[in-house]
């Protein structure tokens, strides 16, 4: 592919799409977006469409399309983006099952197109910072601890909590992208999953994995948190307690801060998939959905009492 701007698509015009994916669009010289796709929402100034399908049939030149509607939605118009041959940028998570993925990427590589699977949270400023310290030393175990407000970030979408929607997995994904890229392989051993008894999606989780070698790690979220928000992800090692928090902006080594700088999550996720269109491959990493099934498929399942937001 040429240097020239790719021609996108953006289909799913909701919240995180005008909190992140436009103001970063509108920076970045890699990208001209010449439509959109949206049951409800509009993007100003470009041609807008009520499907997918009338978007790719409108506009022919589209090269890529990101895909931003609720995960449960997502295969099928990633499916149609593939068969028309346009590179596909997944918003996290990727889909709704492992498998759905599996066969995105075999339709990628099958019509010479580029599948992005965005995990934002791995951009975060002081991930890579916190890889490179738990690389060089010894880990003696590990905790994630991420708990927030649902009714601040997820107001009145009931798709969370549809089957499907991921309920507290939904932002718990975010810290086991983070987790798969830092710490060695896990699996999980226990878990348990709190479902409000009106809702069919946990609201809260707690997990414990281990590593091959037997390193312990723990894992709570929940998504009734109240006040300041916990995104941290804790490391007892042998060259000191390091602490990586808000969801990978900073990071400390025994209580001193040794990384921190400003969020540009989004922007480093297009530069991402602008590299691999034109390198003509493909970034699946299948990992953090993988745990997701897991813990489904392990977890005792607790009723709690009904939430309402």
């Amino acid at each position: 592919m040429s240097s020239n701007p790719i021609k996108l698509g953006i289909v799913g015009v909701g919240k995180i799409v005008r909190d992140q994916h436009l103001p970063a669009l509108a920076k970045d010289q890699d990208y001209r977006l010449v439509a959109a796709a949206s049951r409800h929402g509009k993007v100003e100034d470009i041609p807008n469409f009520p499907t997918i399908e009338a978007m790719l049939d409108a506009t022919p030149e589209l090269e890529a399309v990101s895909l931003c509607m609720p995960p449960q939605f997502r295969y099928d118009a990633a499916r149609l983006a593939l068969t028309a041959k346009k590179h596909v940028f997944l918003e996290k998570p990727p889909g709704a099952t492992v498998s759905e993925v599996e066969d995105l990427k075999a339709l990628a590589t099958a019509n010479g197109v580029c599948l992005f699977a965005s995990w934002h949270s791995r951009y975060a400023p002081a991930v890579e910072a916190a890889r490179a310290f738990l690389g060089s030393t010894t880990i003696r175990s590990a905790a994630i601890n991420w708990k927030e407000d649902v009714r601040r970030w997820h107001p009145n979408q009931e798709w969370i909590w549809a089957p499907g929607g991921f309920g507290v997995f939904d932002p718990g994904i975010n810290a086991l992208s983070i987790a798969t890229h830092i710490l060695p392989p896990m699996f999980i051993s226990s878990a348990e999953l709190d479902f409000p008894e009106n809702r069919a999606a946990p609201i809260a989780a707690h997990i414990a994995f281990r590593t091959s070698n037997g390193l312990p790690v723990t894992m709570e979220l929940d998504w009734r948190q109240t006040g300041p928000q916990s995104w941290d992800i804790l490391a007892d090692t042998e060259a000191g307690s390091m602490v990586l928090s808000g969801g990978g902006s900073t990071l400390a080594i025994d209580g001193r801060v040794v990384h921190e700088e400003p969020e540009a999550e989004y922007p480093m996720l297009y530069k991402r998939f602008a590299e691999i269109v034109r390198a003509g491959t493909s970034d699946v990493d299948l990992a953090p959905l993988q745990h997701v099934a897991d813990a489904f498929m392990l977890g005792k399942r607790n009723v709690v009492e009904a939430f309402f937001d």
